[in-house]
């Protein structure tokens, strides 16, 4: 057992939390800080300024990912790691993400202001682009840390309105020097918003989560033809909105065959020319296919791939399926999740094993090094959402248990 007095300041987490919203905050109280607007390089310079203030020095590589070190007693050793992201959703909130990086600036706050020296130095990452609602995919520069993508397939990236990333990362003045990948960790931890509703229903303040599920991500294009609303006949329409309408149902289906498991999702749909007397020519949506065992995840992708063929020939529309993301489950290390579980013990909560629905960060780290991921409850299992919430004792104690968790770890490894 970790022998420690040292605890976060709960207060100053939260205020961390609500003074960082102001960034993006909107008028119904979330966060719109898409990566690399200058929304993100404004609270990427608070953070930075944040940290260094603690005694941190800041090192920011190729794909703009952030690392605030705070030296341990040997230099040599590489660090026991912290992070998550800052970047949110068109309508996010001010903890999916965010928790994980101030609960981590908590921890050295906590260190610093205790004197104590860890024998590997410390380090607090903040991941770019993360959520992939500006750039697709998600996690996309923690991808190239762990070899998942190429540099240069992620600079080449465009967002909806053709921006390209590499110049945009530039633009905000985020390009750093360090070729991304080459920082060397020792384990990682990532606290994190439970984003679905397991915990609360189990009355749980803390997960111990040992993994997270297998995902798959498509864009569809379905076309058909224009054609004037009033003098087309019902029988002579290729209408692509009505062709995609029966698509979406099936993936419903298609989820639903497969549950309790199984979730599928169709979260953008773009429709032309969008005319209120015009039968729809074209329809483009996004397909988000999950389950924690692949086989399952490459079962629906067939079955799915089927039905949408089926109801195209029927409509007499044609189809473009283009898989742009497959992220394989993940199995997090033994060791460390064990560390996550004893430190909550430790701290008098009894963790809850779970596996996460969403994809994060310690997905991808998980390739390179020892890696675990600490939840905590939101209300109503609700995220991705401005009304998004937690409490502020469920904020300090996942702060808490990551605290621990980097302690055993600094102590083990």
């Amino acid at each position: 057992m970790i022998q420690s007095n040292i605890r976060i300041d709960g207060d100053a987490l939260w205020a961390d939390l609500m003074d960082t919203a102001r960034f993006g905050g909107t008028p119904k109280g979330g966060i719109r800080r898409l990566t690399l607007t200058q929304e993100d390089r404004q609270v990427r310079e608070w953070f930075a300024s944040t940290c260094e203030k603690l005694g941190c020095t800041i090192t920011v590589d190729t794909m703009g990912n952030m690392f605030a070190r705070r030296p341990g007693q040997d230099a040599s050793l590489p660090p026991i790691t912290m992070g998550s992201h800052l970047d949110t959703q068109p309508t996010g909130g001010k903890f999916d993400g965010i928790l994980g990086v101030l609960g981590g600036l908590a921890v050295l706050r906590a260190l610093h202001e205790a004197g104590h020296v860890t024998r590997h130095p410390i380090e607090l990452i903040n991941w770019t682009n993360e959520e992939g609602s500006r750039f697709t995919p998600p996690m996309m520069c923690s991808g190239v840390f762990a070899g998942v993508f190429t540099e240069q397939e992620v600079l080449d990236k465009r967002d909806r309105a053709g921006a390209r990333f590499g110049d945009e990362l530039v633009a905000i003045g985020y390009r750093g020097e360090e070729n991304c990948g080459d920082h060397p960790i020792t384990a990682y931890f990532e606290l994190h918003i439970e984003q679905g509703p397991i915990l609360e229903v189990e009355n749980r303040v803390i997960g111990a989560v040992s993994g997270v599920q297998g995902m798959r991500w498509y864009e569809v294009t379905v076309k058909g033809k224009d054609a004037h609303a009033g003098s087309t006949p019902m029988p002579m329409r290729h209408d692509a909105l009505l062709a995609a309408s029966k698509m979406i149902v099936a993936l419903s289906d298609v989820a639903l065959a497969n549950a309790p498991g199984a979730v599928g999702t169709v979260g953008l749909i773009e429709n032309r020319p969008n005319s209120n007397n015009v039968v729809p020519g074209e329809t483009f949506f996004t397909v988000d296919i999950r389950h924690r065992d692949d086989a399952v995840v490459a079962a629906m992708e067939q079955d799915f791939m089927s039905r949408f063929r089926q109801i195209a020939k029927v409509a007499g529309v044609t189809l473009d399926i283009v898989p742009i993301w497959d992220a394989p489950a993940v199995h997090f290390d033994a060791r460390c999740v064990d560390m996550v579980a004893e430190s909550a013990r430790q701290m008098g909560y009894e963790p809850l094993p779970i596996v996460s629905g969403p994809g994060h960060d310690a997905a991808y780290l998980a390739k390179v090094a020892p890696t675990a991921m600490i939840f905590v409850p939101c209300r109503d299992g609700l995220s991705h959402n401005e009304e998004e919430s937690i409490t502020e004792s469920e904020a300090e104690a996942g702060a808490n248990v990551l605290l621990g968790a980097v302690l055993r770890a600094d102590s083990t490894f």
